[in-house]
């Protein structure tokens, strides 16, 4: 196989010890070019060893916000929240929070100064509201470890509320850092319909794509457990180790849904969810929602707050293995292509990820959506993982490519 070929890096991994596998899929919006591999192997919770398979459970980490991005915009769609109206009404938690603006000369008092303008769900959904995690966030992580709330710290069954407590990083809308956006959007959701957030994925989002099997909670439910990768003996808490790269009982003590990052689903029912997207059918949003999620929606302050968070030195990762020639911004659900590259993708490209394990893309302009989750091993090589998704990403357009040309013949 020519060196650029997926499967057998995926093979060299495994042999390697970097990877036990890998769950790859693609498609058109017609399905009629369809890619669909299970590689390696699954350890179960007992140790035992068996085929990957594409019904496996993956840990989608960040892959939610996708699924919690489109269950928002089905509030708009539905009269329930707007885009850009305030959600004091709605999340007088968050309407109430400070901006952390620095700190007092002697370092003894933070100095916070109130919102200048409200929060909205646009800002919510593109991570321009200000409400960065503190592990990407130096000063964020200082006034948690000098200033915060020890006893919601020391919880055990925390919910949003209680694990993103702390205050604004920036100006709602004068900025950009990735951050709480999507889980805050996920309560906020439960708040407007009254229902879990689960409960409105599997109705509004599975039921009409024919998925089953997805679930905030998937240790206790067995069919789940017997399929998750990452239920093994060095992770038997499900807390999804090997897509985070170690430390992750997040999960573990998370009362609720996350939707930011705590959904389990098949990597064969997710690329459903990106076909619909990608054909802009109706079945889970209105075409001209879709057409909105593939528009730049950041302000002209925050844009420049995230050109410069693409500069620095966590651009890589916030660029999501886009190449770095690409012009980008930021639509509803992910980061936006503005320009398009030659073979790779096109202009209006939305785009994600989750952990360090997990991609997908949704390119209306090349007809093409996939996603990839690589099983690594721990200890995690990072450089090697990040190598293999964009090679997936690389691959799925030369093998879509290599399928036209040979539908041509």
């Amino acid at each position: 196989m020519a060196q650029s070929d997926i499967e057998a890096n995926v093979q060299a991994a495994i042999k390697d010890g970097i990877a036990s596998g890998a769950v790859l899929c693609a498609t058109d919006s017609k399905g009629n070019f369809r890619y669909q591999r299970a590689l390696g192997e699954r350890t179960l919770l007992s140790g035992e060893r068996r085929p990957a398979q594409l019904d496996d459970v993956l840990f989608l980490a960040s892959g939610t916000k996708l699924l919690t991005t489109i269950a928002a915009l089905q509030c708009v769609e539905d009269g329930l929240l707007s885009l850009k109206g305030d959600l004091s009404t709605v999340a007088p938690d968050l309407a109430v929070k400070k901006v952390l603006i620095g700190f007092s000369e002697d370092g003894k008092t933070p100095l916070l100064e109130p919102q200048a303008r409200p929060i909205t769900l646009e800002m919510l959904l593109t991570h321009s509201a200000g409400l960065a995690y503190d592990f990407l966030n130096p000063t964020m992580a200082r006034w948690r470890a000098e200033f915060g709330d020890k006893e919601l710290d020391e919880k055990e069954d925390r919910t949003v509320e209680d694990v993103f407590y702390y205050p604004l990083s920036f100006q709602p809308g004068t900025s950009w850092m990735y951050g709480s956006g999507l889980d805050w959007a996920g309560r906020i959701v439960e708040r407007a319909t009254g229902k879990t957030l689960g409960e409105c994925v599997r109705e509004r989002i599975f039921a009409p794509l024919g998925i089953e099997d997805g679930s905030f909670f998937p240790v206790t439910d067995q069919d789940l457990r017997a399929r998750l990768v990452n239920l093994n003996p060095d992770d038997p808490d499900a807390q999804g180790k090997a897509v985070l790269g170690g430390d992750a009982d997040i999960n573990k003590r998370c009362k609720g849904a996350f939707g930011g990052h705590g959904f389990f689903m098949t990597g064969g029912d997710y690329i459903k969810i990106l076909r619909s997207l990608l054909a802009n059918d109706g079945k889970i949003l209105k075409p001209e929602t879709v057409d909105d999620m593939l528009e730049n929606h950041l302000s002209p302050e925050a844009a420049a707050g995230h050109r410069g968070m693409l500069a620095g030195p966590g651009g890589s990762f916030f660029r999501g293995d886009i190449p770095p020639e690409t012009e980008v911004g930021h639509g509803l659900g992910g980061i936006l292509t503005l320009s398009g590259v030659e073979g790779h993708h096109g202009e209006r490209t939305l785009s994600w990820g989750g952990g360090l394990t997990f991609t997908w893309f949704v390119d209306r302009t090349n007809d093409l959506c996939a996603t990839g989750a690589i099983l690594a091993a721990l200890p995690m090589d990072v450089g090697a993982v990040t190598e293999l998704k964009q090679n997936f990403r690389e691959d799925m357009y030369r093998k879509r490519a290599d399928w036209k040309r040979g539908q041509k013949l």
